[in-house]
């Protein structure tokens, strides 16, 4: 039963790791980075971040950034606000996807000094979580095996859940890609056919016209 539990935390820390991704990027203090990601629908995301200020003195990064907040934005698909709200200097934000398509979470500071003025450097650490659960749920807490083992299968169904719905959302990306493609082409074989077409009624056009002039000039 030890092994069998063993075995199912280290396939579901695989499958967690493949779900989720971590960054860090550097912007001003009154710049505003987007990141854009493709989501299926009907799924949470989950985002975790670090904001670091500039120390001039040692030429690296605070711990932290004191005095400032972090605006986080979310656009999904047809420019819908799902989430426009300030945050402290290190938190989480989570967001639900009403439709599948490209998502864009905005970050930027609550700095409000002139661009002229605003010139500290920030690093930005996110960690984006995507799936109805994070891969930090308490797994190593648990007194009794069977409430431990219930709560990995529990987080395992939920992972599995959110790539059956990512697996649906690229087919459906490539019958649409296989659509655009068909008529694509249709097109391009439509366009050739009526530029043949008006070539050749423009030379018979003018063959005949040719003819007529020849013959009035009687020189046929």
């Amino acid at each position: 039963e030890i092994e069998m539990k063993a075995l199912v935390k280290g396939f579901l820390f695989t499958l967690s790791c493949s779900l989720s991704f971590a960054l860090y990027f550097h912007q001003g203090e009154t710049e505003e980075k987007c990141i854009i990601e493709d989501i299926p629908g009907d799924t949470l995301v989950t985002g975790r971040y670090k904001m670091q200020s500039w120390d001039f003195a040692t030429h690296g990064f605070f711990p932290s950034a004191p005095g400032l907040g972090l605006v986080v934005k979310i656009k999904g698909p047809g420019e819908q606000i799902l989430l426009h709200k300030l945050y402290g200097p290190e938190s989480h934000f989570t967001f639900h996807s009403h439709s599948p398509g490209e998502h864009y979470i905005c970050l930027s500071s609550n700095s409000s000094k002139l661009a002229v003025f605003a010139g500290e450097k920030l690093r930005i650490n996110l960690d984006i979580q995507v799936g109805e659960h994070t891969n930090e749920a308490p797994l190593d807490g648990a007194k009794d095996t069977m409430n431990d083992v219930q709560k990995i299968i529990h987080h395992l169904i939920g992972q599995m859940q959110y790539i059956n719905k990512q697996q649906d959302y690229q087919r459906a990306r490539e019958e649409k890609f296989r659509q655009v493609s068909e008529w694509t082409n249709n097109s391009i074989l439509w366009w050739a056919i009526i530029q043949t077409t008006i070539l050749l009624t423009m030379g018979v056009w003018q063959m005949k016209h040719m003819k007529n002039l020849f013959i009035a000039k009687k020189l046929v």
